[in-house]
């Protein structure tokens, strides 16, 4: 999920108004949802400025990690001492954005691949949010990285296509490969069918949890900033996330065992 709080200035390549989203609310939607564990992601709105995501992991104390956004480039020499001090803080990934536009610009798979190598030696992963498309671009990128792979949303697969899709035999491909995890999220992305049930997305999100069940992880994606806004409703995402498992056996695993494995809890 995300935190966006007004203490915390946008950074200047963002132009959309930033809902406000503090700790104090996401604490709320836990007790609603009957969750425990929170995994904070620096989003595209605060550039590389991760300070609103170490306040809210500061907030939320050790059931939280942090995904963080940094530019090798800018840093330069400094970018391991960055590193380190975001792993004091419970930082253990960062998140390479190929879809809305970053403070740096286009992201490229230069990028991807030195941002990889960087962290490898901390064991942190790389979460992509990519679009399916971008997704077949990327494979062999994808493919040769060092370190775990997070591919975000459901690699927006098209539920229309879904395992038909070129991009759904790239993620196979990554799946079987042994080093690829996937986020069962972000269903209102790609949905036709729309709230509450997201009807399209269960075959998709079937298939990929019984392709690799021990790498599949879940997040609520709040407060919905990429298309879906307030028309969410979080407790229909947990519902959905039953569908796509198909078992409490599975669906335990994912938000328990998985997420512990990923993310070090």
């Amino acid at each position: 999920m995300h935190i966006f709080d007004p203490r915390f200035a946008p950074s200047p390549h963002w132009t959309r108004t930033p809902p406000v989203a503090p700790v104090s609310a996401y604490r709320q939607l836990q007790a609603r949802i009957g969750t425990s564990r929170t995994v904070v992601v620096t989003p595209s709105t605060y550039g590389t400025d991760n300070a609103c995501t170490i306040d809210a992991l500061r907030q939320l104390g050790e059931q939280a990690r942090g995904v963080a956004v940094v530019n090798a480039d800018e840093l330069g020499d400094r970018l391991d001492e960055e590193l380190d001090a975001l792993a004091h803080e419970r930082v253990c990934g960062l998140r390479v954005n190929f879809v809305t536009p970053q403070s740096w610009g286009r992201t490229t798979p230069g990028m991807l691949n030195t941002l990889a190598a960087r962290v490898q030696r901390l064991g942190w992963h790389i979460q992509v949010f990519a679009h399916a498309a971008q997704i077949v671009e990327l494979a062999p990128h994808l493919a040769r990285l060092p370190v775990p792979l997070v591919i975000d949303h459901l690699g927006r697969i098209d539920p229309s296509v879904g395992t038909a899709s070129d991009a759904y035999d790239v993620i196979r491909r990554l799946l079987d490969g042994g080093n690829t995890w996937m986020k069962l999220s972000g269903a209102y992305m790609c949905s036709a069918s729309g709230a509450p049930g997201y009807r399209d997305t269960v075959p998709v999100g079937r298939a990929l949890a019984a392709a690799a069940p021990e790498r599949m992880v879940w997040g609520s994606d709040w407060p919905h900033t990429a298309g879906a806004g307030d028309g969410v409703n979080d407790a229909d995402l947990v519902d959905l996330l039953r569908e796509w498992c198909r078992s409490d056996a599975v669906m335990d695993r994912v938000l328990t065992q998985n997420a512990a494995a990923l993310y070090g809890f």
